[in-house]
């Protein structure tokens, strides 16, 4: 994927062409004041389009640049410049260096799947997250509840889109998956999608023409079909996936950001194979709200809903309002979220340690009453 220079514009914008220019990538007055100290320094914004090796291509009011990250690159890797971030440039040099990023509005974050379980920035200021499932495999629903976790804690607004469609003719099969989905998916709208025969393509133009979209999902979901579909023009590279199981090659593999034609902004990510937490907590208990709606009716405010008495989400679940799976997905990303925050929060590893042990002499002592009784 390529950019062109700044230096294509062989006349001069004017004051309005170049607002309109920023403006069409999202600019408001929200980031003019914040800008304004920058402005000051004679540095000029710009927001990263893509980021590659330690330099970043930006869109400027002037047209776009590409600027050394050198001045941008801490050791947390949560701070590193990412696609979709706004930044004050120095463009008089040569090279050009981005000189500082502007606070971020929302993120999507990730955990890596590295030992050290470092967060990984996926895209930045994105105001609707369009997840990207593929009806031509099984729907895998935990997945789908994953991605909408990292969504809902990011500040974004998510969208699932089930791609696609035209492989499912039949009409009730369809509507099965789509209610499975939704049930899956509480607060989220859910829209089937073909780029092959072009159903459901208006709706999502419509959503996307306002703001920045991210697209999420793993190889293969069809994300850069849907890519070319909303920018009208075969702009991102697409493979054929596997009969045998439907999966993808990686067919991105970089983080773009896009003018849509019809207004709006979109990044297209890679696949990923792994949908890690990070920091999640708000994210689940959005993504399983009805569960947190049960348990502020159990008995005990730090009720686990394993088998204590007077639980309501348990009493839910035997009443067949609740799904046992759902359940079970909502106590696994918890576990996994704890986990992660754990390991970079000191006083939440002794909480659980303590925890532990409090349950360890409790399981001991009771066995040890039940050998008495024997």
């Amino acid at each position: 994927m390529s950019f062109p220079s700044s230096d294509a514009f062989s006349t001069p914008f004017t004051t309005a062409t170049a607002s309109a220019v920023l403006d069409a990538h999202g600019w408001d007055e929200r980031w003019e004041a914040e800008f304004a100290p920058y402005a000051d320094q004679g540095l000029v914004p710009g927001r990263v389009l893509r980021v590659d090796r330690g330099q970043c291509d930006l869109i400027t009011a002037t047209g776009t640049v590409r600027a050394d990250t050198a001045f941008v690159t801490p050791h947390d890797p949560l701070r590193v410049i990412c696609t979709g971030d706004w930044a004050a440039v120095e463009t008089s040099g040569n090279p050009r260096y981005v000189k500082a990023c502007l606070p971020r509005r929302t993120a999507i974050v990730r955990s890596t799947s590295s030992q050290r379980s470092e967060g990984q920035i996926l895209a930045a200021n994105v105001d609707h997250a369009v997840i990207a499932v593929s009806l031509a495999v099984e729907v895998d629903l935990g997945r789908i509840e994953r991605f909408l976790a990292l969504a809902w804690e990011s500040g974004a607004l998510p969208l699932v889109v089930l791609t696609k469609a035209d492989l499912v003719p039949d009409p009730v099969v369809l509507a099965h998956l789509v209610q499975d989905v939704e049930a899956t998916a509480p607060g989220v709208t859910v829209l089937t999608v073909s780029s092959h025969n072009g159903e459901g393509l208006d709706v999502l133009r419509a959503v996307t023409a306002g703001g920045t979209t991210v697209l999420l999902g793993v190889s293969g979901a069809g994300k850069s079909t849907l890519a070319n579909a909303l920018l009208g023009e075969d702009v991102m590279d697409v493979h054929a996936t596997r009969d045998v199981d439907g999966k993808g090659r990686h067919t991105t593999t970089t983080r773009n950001l896009l003018l849509l034609p019809g207004g709006g902004v979109l990044i297209d990510t890679p696949g990923l194979r792994g949908v890690g937490l990070w920091d999640a907590a708000t994210g689940v208990g959005q993504v399983f709200s009805e569960i947190e709606d049960h348990a502020g009716h159990c008995r005990f405010q730090d009720c686990a809903h394993e088998a204590e008495p007077g639980c309501a989400v348990l009493a839910a679940v035997e009443s067949g309002e609740l799904s046992e799976r759902r359940l079970d997905s909502y106590r696994k990303l918890l576990r996994e979220n704890q986990r992660i925050v754990a390991k970079t929060d000191a006083r939440l590893r002794a909480e659980i340690r303590r925890d532990w042990k409090m349950k360890s002499a409790e399981g001991r002592a009771n066995h040890a009453a039940k050998r008495g009784r024997a």
